[in-house]
């Protein structure tokens, strides 16, 4: 009888054993795996390719600062945005005395209509000063975001749009921005820049395209200043 209990007990102790030895097993196993994924995510990570630049038309778009400097900067905004007009007026002249006004960087807008059926009265006036006068144009923007309304309400009027033209004394014909707003003459234009920023996953305004890849994080300087020093040295 002893010696059965002595061999019952010999036999738990051996499965016991086995039993340890094939859970240190499966923990190596799980271990190995886990090492071998993470590896291949590593892998992926390191060497996908990197995103090509889009193309962009700079010469058609309103523009600040040299045709050849080596920075190419693209805003995408809706002139009745709060946040594009915090970046008006608070990071886009940090940018100008950064870069642009040294010959590092030059600057473009695009519209992006995304707030209302005036964001795009407004991009029409924006068109139409701009080819009138590129100089002029950017003392309109300026005057755009500085005047501008609650987004919820419709104040890009077409009379709003002129008198604030009138009122900035903007060297321009007053008359023909007023036909070129109702007549919707640059609506193709306004057209292309919002097929540019669906094709190109934009989803808010501001977003920044510099050297013709996107940047999100258009609300921080310092993350706009990192990512400019960058494209200065080509990377």
């Amino acid at each position: 009888m002893k010696k059965n209990t002595a061999n019952k007990a010999s036999y738990k102790e051996q499965r016991k054993l086995e039993a340890q030895k094939q859970q240190r097993t499966t923990r190596r196993l799980i271990w190995i795996t886990v090492i071998f994924i993470v590896a291949i995510i590593a892998a992926v990570i390191i060497f996908q390719p990197k995103a090509a630049p889009v193309e962009i038309a700079y010469d058609t778009m309103p523009s600040l600062g040299a045709a050849n400097a080596p920075v190419k900067i693209v805003e995408l905004g809706d002139y009745k945005c709060p946040s594009c007009q915090y970046f008006s007026q608070q990071l886009e002249p940090q940018i100008k005395k950064d870069y642009i006004d040294k010959g590092l960087a030059s600057f473009h807008f695009m519209n992006f209509t995304i707030i209302g059926p005036d964001s795009n009265t407004a991009a029409l006036a924006g068109q139409s000063v701009f080819h009138q006068n590129n100089d002029a144009y950017w003392k309109f923007y300026d005057a755009l975001y500085k005047n501008q309304g609650d987004e919820k309400v419709q104040w890009a009027t077409p009379q709003f749009l002129v008198d604030l033209a009138k009122k900035e004394n903007l060297p321009i014909d007053y008359d023909k921005l007023m036909l070129d707003i109702t007549s919707k003459k640059y609506q193709n234009e306004v057209d292309a820049h919002n097929a540019f920023a669906r094709k190109n996953q934009v989803n808010s305004t501001p977003t920044l395209f510099i050297n013709g890849k996107k940047f999100d994080n258009s609300m921080d300087y310092n993350s706009i200043k990192a990512a400019i020093d960058k494209a200065v040295k080509g990377e």
